[in-house]
C-alpha cells in the first residue's frame, strides 16, 4: 500500500523578500523560515548564558538572542562567543539593545563585533533630538563592521511622539479611524521609516530585518499584512508576550500559522514564560512543531497517535507514544549528522483497530495496539506492509528496537 503523508519541506507560497545572511544563516529570500529563541540568563553570567546558548542551539534554535543592557553584560559577549566557538557550537548570537545600545556599542568594539546582528527598538533608542543621533550611532556601527539589524517595533514600548502625533491627526480628522487602526498604522510607520533612515544612513537593504509584534493575535495577524505590503525587507514574526503553557502556545501557533500560510515570516519565535523549572528549550520545539506541521519544514520524526476513546481503556498506547515521541526527538541531535533524512520520517502509534491499521500503514512505520477486550497483540506495519505482530509487555523496547533498524536501514 502506498503511503499517504505531507510531503516533508512543502513549499507554500512565499513572499519574495531580500535575503539577509546573518553570520552562517539566510534569512529571506527563498531560504526556509528560521526558528529564533532568546536566552534568558545573566549575560554578564558568561557559564550560565554559554550553557543556555548551546542548549538552545542543540535543541534547533538557528538564531540566539541575548540581553545586551549593562556594560557588564557587554563585556561578556566576546568571551560568551569564544567560549561557545571553542566548544563547536557556532550558532549567531542577536544583541538585543535598548535605550543605551549606541553607548555599549560604542564603549566595547569588541561586543559589536562578536556579535551576527543587532537588535534595535526604535521605541526606545532614545527620545527627543536625541533619538536620531542615537539611532545613527548603532547604525553606523552596523555598517562599520558589515553586520544587519533587526528593526523591531513593539506594540508595548512604541515611539510615543509618533503615536501622539497621528492620533491627534486622526483626532483633527473629520473622519476618524478606530483608535486601534492608529495603533497600527504607527507601528508600521514606525518600522518602515526606520528602515528607511537606516538606508540613508548607509546600512544596505539587504541587511534588515523587520518585527511589529503585539500581544494579540488578531492585531498581529492585521499588523504583518500591512507590513508584508509595504516593504520587500525580510520579516520576524512572534506574538510577543504570549503566555504561559497551552495559552501561549495556541496564542502563537495561531497567529503563526496563519500569517505563514499567507507566505508572511521569515524568521519565527515562540515567546513562552516558561514555568518554574521549565527549560528555555520548549519555545524551539513549539516553533519547530508549527513549521513542521505545516509542512514547511522537517525538524524530528513525528509522532500520529490517537487520542484514545472508550475503545482504549488500557493507558499502554498512550505511554507508548509518549516513550516514542520522547525517544525520538531526544536521539535527533546525534541523528541528524548520521542518518540524513531522518528528520522526515513518520511513526503512528495508535490504540486500537478502528483506524490503528490504516494510520500505520500511512506511515512509515506504525503500531496498532488492540484496544480493550481483545487479544493484547500489536500489529507493525513498515511502509505500509505488515511485517511483525508484538506481543509481551515490552511492547515499547520491542517496537524502539524495529523503529532504530527502520532507521539504519533506510537512512544509514
Amino acid at each position: 500500500m502506498n503511503r499517504v503523508s505531507t510531503p516533508p519541506n512543502a513549499r507554500l507560497p512565499r513572499r519574495p523578500t531580500l535575503p539577509v545572511r546573518i553570520g552562517p544563516v539566510t534569512v529571506g529570500g527563498q531560504s526556509p523560515v528560521v526558528v529564533q529563541s532568546m536566552t534568558n540568563t545573566d549575560t554578564a553570567d558568561v557559564t550560565a548564558t554559554v550553557r543556555q546558548v548551546a542548549d538552545l542551539a542543540q535543541a534547533g534554535s538557528e538564531l540566539v538572542r541575548i540581553t545586551v543592557n549593562t556594560e557588564s553584560a557587554a563585556r561578556a559577549v566576546a568571551p560568551i562567543r569564544a567560549q561557545l566557538d571553542a566548544a563547536g557550537c557556532t550558532v549567531p548570537l542577536i544583541g538585543d539593545f535598548h535605550f543605551n545600545g549606541h553607548r555599549l556599542l560604542t564603549d566595547y568594539p569588541e561586543c559589536a563585533q562578536a556579535l551576527a546582528k543587532y537588535r534595535i527598538n526604535p521605541g526606545n533608542v532614545g527620545s527627543g533630538e536625541k533619538r536620531d543621533s542615537q539611532f545613527a550611532t548603532m547604525i553606523e556601527i552596523a555598517c562599520r563592521y558589515d553586520r544587519p539589524v533587526r528593526i523591531g517595533v513593539n506594540w508595548g514600548s512604541l515611539d510615543q511622539d509618533l503615536i501622539v502625533r497621528m492620533m491627534d491627526a486622526n483626532a483633527r480628522s473629520p473622519a476618524p479611524r478606530p483608535v486601534a487602526a492608529v495603533m497600527h498604522e504607527a507601528m508600521v510607520e514606525s518600522a518602515v521609516a526606520s528602515a528607511a533612515r537606516a538606508v540613508e544612513l548607509g546600512l544596505p537593504k539587504d541587511h534588515i530585518v523587520l518585527s511589529c509584534k503585539m500581544s494579540g493575535v488578531q492585531d498581529l495577524i492585521t499588523v504583518y499584512r500591512m507590513l508584508a505590503a509595504r516593504t520587500d525587507q525580510a520579516l520576524h514574526l512572534g506574538l510577543t508576550e504570549a503566555g504561559m503553557g497551552s495559552k501561549g502556545i495556541v496564542a502563537s501557533t495561531a497567529a503563526l500559522a496563519i500569517l505563514l500560510q499567507e507566505g508572511i515570516g521569515d524568521t519565527i519565535r515562540v515567546s513562552l514564560t516558561p514555568a518554574p523549572g521549565e527549560a528555555r528549550t520548549r519555545e524551539v520545539q513549539v516553533a519547530q512543531e508549527v513549521l513542521q506541521t505545516m509542512g514547511m519544514r522537517s525538524f524530528a520524526p513525528m509522532v500520529t497517535a490517537c487520542p484514545g476513546c472508550g475503545r482504549t481503556t488500557s493507558d499502554t498506547f498512550q505511554h507508548l507514544a509518549q516513550d516514542i515521541q520522547t525517544y525520538l526527538r531526544e536521539q535527533m541531535p546525534a541523528w541528524r549528522t548520521r542518518y540524513p533524512g531522518v528528520e522526515t520520517m513518520q511513526v503512528a502509534v495508535m490504540g486500537c483497530v478502528v483506524n490503528g491499521p490504516g494510520e500505520s500503514k500511512h506511515a512509515n512505520i506504525g503500531i496498532s495496539l488492540p484496544g480493550s477486550g481483545e487479544h493484547p497483540a500489536a500489529p507493525v506495519y513498515v511502509d505500509g506492509e505488515k511485517v511483525a505482530t508484538l506481543k509481551g509487555d515490552d511492547l515499547v523496547g520491542q517496537f524502539k528496537r524495529m523503529v532504530d533498524d527502520y532507521i539504519e536501514r533506510h537512512y544509514g
